[in-house]
């Protein structure tokens, strides 16, 4: 029998708690951390190697956020610059990289960061809220991608891949967990080799929350905030020959349950904090609010090994079935809370969307200095919309609006890598996008149509590119230089009451990038910053409200950003692992011309100009908090059995503004929410049971605001205490 040393014991405990892919290579006196490997080339690299501000989310660190049952909103703060918000509740996040994003929430908005699950990127926001669950990892890359990834990515894109089947061994894993207001998370996959050449995979989720606000109104107790989750997604891979192979996704979602819930007066005039009385369990409205939404897609990747070149076809579907979203956007009744100047029900969605993409890469593989890749790509999106006002005494629809968008882009790319030396590699890329618009309002019941066409066709042709230099200092430390421009199509916003269709103009950017990226202290530590410099041409922004319910785009003439970014981990022991990334974002509006309605009831804090318009100039963009900063830590006690651990994790982000004006009652104030688990595992990690919370400090904060009628806001999400167990097979 072989005795091993406390030394020993301690790595084996180590490598037995680590999440699956983070293999140590280890020697006996100390742990080193895995290589990351990142796609953000659309090839697989080294992150030191990519000269891109990248950070990659995976395995304990992703699960850890996800026990609760949140959905991807739970992303935000979580990575140095993204932050992600919405007003529709699980449905329509939208997301923000350095400061820069959409505040729309129209069914037909874009934004300037894409989202890309699995090569298929997700163009409508209801599409971007598909469920995280079985994956690899998430990927955050930060500045224009628009050169490899297509469709508006000129903020950064946010990437997901799934787990992929094996022809290897029957494999799979569960996840359950049970937290506060029975909210319950149950997700699991099993990977089944079907023969030498063919396997399949089945990935599902399910997750639940009772109701537990009470409507003072209706008396009725536990009325709202619950929901009802389920995804599915089935895979085949099949590889005949090691030359070619053939991934096939068939993906599905169907939720329902409370749809934001708007609350009146929410918020303490002349100031950012919560009026008197306020309490999360508690809401008084009059209005219905609900929510629902079924999507469904398909993929299909295919590769062929040609030798000298690999060839990719990537042919995506996604589709939404039935959107709908209903609710008393005043956030109270006739008794209040507090004013309420005139009662505001809104519902609408979609009635369908179908979008198709296609992809055809080439990609060298010469073993010379010289490689590239090259392909062409093919975008087309339909989609139809509603949206209907009600009489909050009687529920009844009294308007309906109607509105269809065609929207279809082509284009051609290409990217070279040169390697000059062994220290110097030089990168270009350029993209040349075609994009083309057609929206109408196809049906109006009691709106009144204002002065303008009711059609509009937009188009746009731009090239993009790239061009990058990473320089190796020395074995542990690149350095990297990138400049990069960016391209969001004319953005076409639906009609409204007294409000005609608008149009925003294409916007441009320009980005200067520099970082270093480092292995420290023999691997056992690893760092990366990087700066930047941003210049947005014609920025698409969205007006919401003033006094009245409504939207419209806009441009405005220029916005800056810059920063700095930083992500690190390392191992402080064999035993205790820490982690911790920041960014310091500065946005400014530069459009001394630009101004907007200003809100009903609020303190405004800009000026004023002559016709009584808020003037905009010198703003931050709205939802850009200047610092974000997170952190975790983890330590491992190795028993007789199995592992004790300990984990914690902790974000923050700075005050932010929720529109386009500034005024105190719409400044949001900065938050810090942190997580604890405590766990044990054993047989090598096969099974684990852990005690979780989440917004452990019960941290309460106003996170947006509707600004037309009254001081009505919403909230972030509530303290949690759960368990949970996992297991593998």
């Amino acid at each position: 029998m072989i005795k091993l040393s406390k030394m020993h014991k301690r790595l084996l405990a180590l490598s037995a708690v680590m999440p699956i892919g983070s293999a140590l290579a280890q020697t006996a006196a100390e742990p080193q951390l895995e290589t990351v490997t990142v796609t953000a080339q659309r090839r697989a690299e080294n992150i030191k190697d990519v000269p891109v501000s990248v950070t990659l989310l995976k395995d304990e660190k992703l699960d850890v956020l996800l026990s609760g049952g949140q959905d991807i909103r739970l992303l935000a703060g979580k990575v140095p610059s993204l932050n992600v918000e919405s007003s529709n509740g699980r449905t329509f996040p939208r997301f923000y990289i350095r400061g820069y994003g959409n505040t729309d929430f129209s069914t037909f908005a874009s934004q300037p960061v894409s989202l890309v699950y699995d090569d298929v990127v997700q163009e409508n926001g209801i599409l971007k809220g598909y469920p995280i669950f079985d994956v690899v990892g998430v990927e955050v890359l930060r500045g224009p991608q628009g050169t490899l990834f297509g469709r508006n990515t000129p903020a950064g894109v946010v990437k997901f891949e799934s787990e992929k089947p094996n022809t290897k061994k029957i494999e799979g894993y569960y996840n359950l967990s049970w937290a506060t207001h029975n909210t319950i998370n149950a997700e699991g996959a099993v990977n089944v080799p079907l023969s030498s050449e063919w396997a399949m995979r089945v990935s599902t989720l399910r997750q639940h929350r009772d109701n537990f606000v009470d409507n003072t109104f209706t008396k009725q107790n536990d009325a709202l905030e619950g929901y009802n989750e389920h995804a599915e997604r089935v895979q085949f891979l099949y590889t005949p020959s090691t030359t070619f192979s053939a991934l096939f996704n068939v993906h599905s979602r169907t939720t329902d349950g409370s749809a934001r819930l708007f609350r009146a007066n929410l918020i303490k005039k002349g100031t950012n904090d919560f009026a008197d009385g306020y309490d999360f369990t508690k809401i008084a409205t009059n209005g219905l609010n609900m929510q629902s939404l079924s999507t469904n897609g398909a993929n299909a990747r295919l590769t062929w090994d040609l030798g000298s070149v690999k060839l990719f076809s990537i042919t995506g579907y996604e589709a939404v079935d039935n959107y709908y979203s209903r609710g008393d956007i005043d956030g109270g009744s006739p008794a209040g809370p507090g004013f309420i100047p005139f009662q505001v029900q809104t519902g609408g969605g979609l009635t369908g969307l179908h979008q198709y993409t296609q992809e055809f890469r080439v990609e060298s593989k010469n073993p010379g200095p010289l490689n590239w890749q090259s392909g062409i790509y093919y975008f087309k999106e339909s989609a139809s919309g509603y949206s209907d006002n009600f009489d909050s005494d009687t529920q009844l629809q009294t308007s309906h609006l109607a509105s269809h968008q065609n929207n279809t882009a082509e284009a051609v790319f290409g990217s070279l890598t040169y390697d000059v030396s062994d220290q110097l590699v030089l990168r270009g890329g350029v993209r040349y996008t075609h994009d083309k618009k057609d929206f109408a309002t196809t049906s109006r019941v009691n709106v009144k149509q204002a002065p303008g066409p009711d059609s509009v066709d937009e188009s746009k042709n731009k090239a993009n590119w790239d061009m990058s230099a990473t320089y190796k200092i020395n074995q542990d430390v690149n350095a990297y230089a990138r400049v990069a421009t960016g391209f969001r199509a004319p953005s076409i916003a639906a009609a409204s009451q007294s409000v005609p269709i608008t149009v925003a103009d294409a916007e441009t950017i320009v980005s200067y990038e520099a970082g270093i990226k480092a292995d420290l202290f023999n691997r056992r530590a690893r760092a990366s910053v990087s700066i930047y410099n941003y210049d947005v041409k014609n920025q698409q922004l969205t007006v919401v409200g003033g006094t009245s319910n409504v939207t419209k785009l806009i441009n405005a003439a220029k916005t800056v950003g810059r920063g700095l970014e930083a992500d690190f981990e390392a191992f402080v022991t064999p035993d205790f692992k820490v982690t911790a990334g920041g960014s310091y974002n500065f946005t400014k509006i530069e459009d001394p011309s630009l101004s907007v309605a200003k809100c009903g009831s609020c303190t405004v804090t800009d000026p004023l100009n002559a016709a009584g318009r808020v003037v905009i100039d010198g703003n931050p963009l709205p939802q850009a908090p200047k610092v974000i900063l997170n952190a975790t830590a983890r330590y491992n006690w190795a028993l007789a059995d199995g592992n004790l651990f300990v984990l914690t994790d902790w974000s923050y982000r700075s005050k932010i503004n929720f529109f386009l004006y500034e005024a105190k009652e719409f400044t949001g104030k900065s938050m810090v929410e942190g997580g604890l688990r405590v766990g044990y595992n054993w047989q090598g990690g096969k099974y684990e049971v852990a005690a979780f919370a989440r917004n452990i400090t019960n941290t309460e904060r106003i996170i947006g605001a509707i600004d037309f009628n009254n001081l009505t806001g919403f909230v972030n999400e509530p303290r949690q205490f759960g368990v949970q167990f996992k297991g593998s097979f």
